[in-house]
C-alpha cells in the first residue's frame, strides 16, 4: 500500500511540475550505431581497362580484364560516408593476375575531385587522403577458379609461410584494433588476402586468440575466384562468411525480371557517366563484354547488404532477412556459413528501382 501511495503522489508532483512549466520539452533523439567498419578487397583493373571479350591482339594484358570492378567502385565511393572504410586492397587480376594499387589509387584521384561537393551533402564523406592511405596491395599471381574458367593454382602455392603481403598484414592490424564493432570485409576478387591474414594469425598465436580474431570478421565473398575460398570454408566452421555463387548475378542490367531501363546504357549515360564530374566519366559502359553495355556490377551487392542494414532494411548478421545484398540460408546450423537462397539473383534484383533512384541521387552531389 506504501507503494502504491508513493506512485500516486510522484504522478501527482510530476502534474504540478509540468502545469508550473508548460514549456514543450525537446525530444531527444536516439542515438545513431556507429559506422560499421569495412574493407573492399578487388581484383582492380586500370581505369582504361580492356573489357575480355573486346581484346584485341597486342593489348597489353594488365589492362585486359573485367570492367564491373571499376563499376562497383564508382558506386561504392557514393556510399563512403556510410562506412568506416578502414582498407581498399587490390588483389590479383586482369589478363597478366597482377595486384597493383595504383590502380585503386587512380580512381581515388577522380574521387578527390567531387569529394568537397560530396561533404556538402553529407560531412561523413571521407577525404580521398585518407582512403589513400589506407589502401594496399596484395600478391601477384593468386587469382583463378574454374567457375570463372581459368586455371586454379594450388593453396600451397598461394598461401602460407612467405606469402604476406601489404594487404594481408593491414587485414590483421585493423582487425586486432581495441574496437568492438565486426570487421566486414566486401571481396570482390579472390580470398587470399584475408585467407591470408586467417592463416598467420592461426600459426603465431594461441586456439583462443585465434577464436577471438576470427570472432570480428564478417566475410561477404562474390564467388570462389581463387583456391582460399574452400580451405576458409573447411577449416572454419564459426567464420562468417556470406558466399553469393549467383545471387549476385541480379545486379546485371539483363537480369531476368528485373527493370532493365533503370540499368542500361541509356540510364547509366543519363545519371552517371555524362555531365556528373570525372568520377561518374569512370563508369566504364559495360562488363567484360562490350556488345552488351548496361551495368554488371557484380560485386556491389556485398556492400549493397551493409547499405540496406544502414536503412534498417536488414540486419546485416541475419543473411536470412531480405536486403539490398540479397537473401542466404544456412544450410548447415552448425556451421556460421551462408549461401544462396533458391531464389537466386532475384533477391538482388527485387530492389533495382529503390536502389538505382538512390545510387542517381548521390551522382547528383557530384556536382558543384
Amino acid at each position: 500500500m506504501k507503494a502504491h501511495l508513493v506512485t500516486i503522489a510522484l504522478c501527482l508532483l510530476a502534474t504540478v511540475t509540468w502545469a508550473q512549466d508548460p514549456t514543450p520539452k525537446a525530444a531527444v533523439a536516439p542515438a545513431k550505431s556507429p559506422a560499421m567498419r569495412a574493407i573492399t578487397s578487388t581484383d582492380f583493373p586500370p581505369l582504361d581497362v580492356i573489357p575480355v571479350k573486346g581484346v584485341k591482339k597486342g593489348d597489353p594484358s594488365e589492362k585486359c580484364s573485367d570492367p564491373d570492378d571499376v563499376q562497383s567502385m564508382v558506386r561504392f565511393l557514393l556510399y563512403a560516408n556510410e562506412f568506416d572504410v578502414e582498407g581498399l586492397i587490390a588483389s590479383a587480376g586482369t589478363f597478366a593476375n597482377v595486384a597493383r594499387k595504383q590502380n585503386i589509387l587512380d580512381m581515388l584521384d577522380r574521387y578527390d575531385q567531387v569529394d568537397e561537393n560530396l561533404r556538402r551533402h553529407d560531412a561523413r564523406y571521407p577525404t580521398a587522403e585518407k582512403l589513400r592511405a589506407v589502401t594496399w596491395q596484395g600478391r601477384d599471381g593468386t587469382w583463378g577458379a574454374p567457375a570463372v574458367g581459368t586455371k586454379t593454382k594450388p593453396i600451397n602455392q598461394i598461401l602460407g609461410e612467405g606469402r604476406d603481403s601489404e594487404a594481408s598484414d593491414a587485414i590483421i592490424r585493423i582487425v586486432d584494433r581495441p574496437d568492438p564493432r565486426p570487421v566486414w570485409v566486401c571481396v570482390w576478387g579472390g580470398s587470399c588476402e584475408v585467407a591470408q591474414a586467417i592463416w598467420k594469425v592461426r600459426a603465431t598465436r594461441s586456439p583462443a586468440e585465434l577464436e577471438r580474431f576470427l570472432g570480428k570478421l564478417r566475410l561477404y565473398l562474390i564467388a570462389k575466384q581463387d583456391a582460399t575460398t574452400d580451405w576458409l570454408l573447411e577449416s572454419f566452421p564459426n567464420l562468417f562468411i556470406i558466399l553469393s555463387e549467383k545471387n549476385y548475378m541480379g545486379m546485371f542490367w539483363v537480369s531476368s525480371g528485373a527493370d532493365r531501363n533503370v540499368a542500361d546504357l541509356a540510364w547509366v549515360n543519363a545519371h552517371i557517366r555524362e555531365g556528373h564530374g570525372p568520377l561518374g566519366a569512370a563508369y566504364p559502359q559495360s562488363g567484360w563484354d562490350p556488345s552488351v553495355p548496361g551495368i554488371w556490377e557484380g560485386d556491389t551487392p556485398s556492400f549493397l547488404h551493409l547499405v540496406s542494414a544502414v536503412r534498417g532494411l536488414n540486419d546485416p548478421e541475419k543473411p536470412d532477412q531480405p536486403g539490398w545484398g540479397g537473401q542466404f540460408v544456412r544450410n548447415d546450423p552448425s556451421k556460421n556459413h551462408w549461401f544462396d537462397d533458391s531464389a537466386g539473383g532475384k533477391t538482388v534484383s527485387k530492389w533495382r528501382v529503390d536502389v538505382q533512384a538512390d545510387f542517381g541521387r548521390r551522382a547528383d552531389w557530384m556536382l558543384p
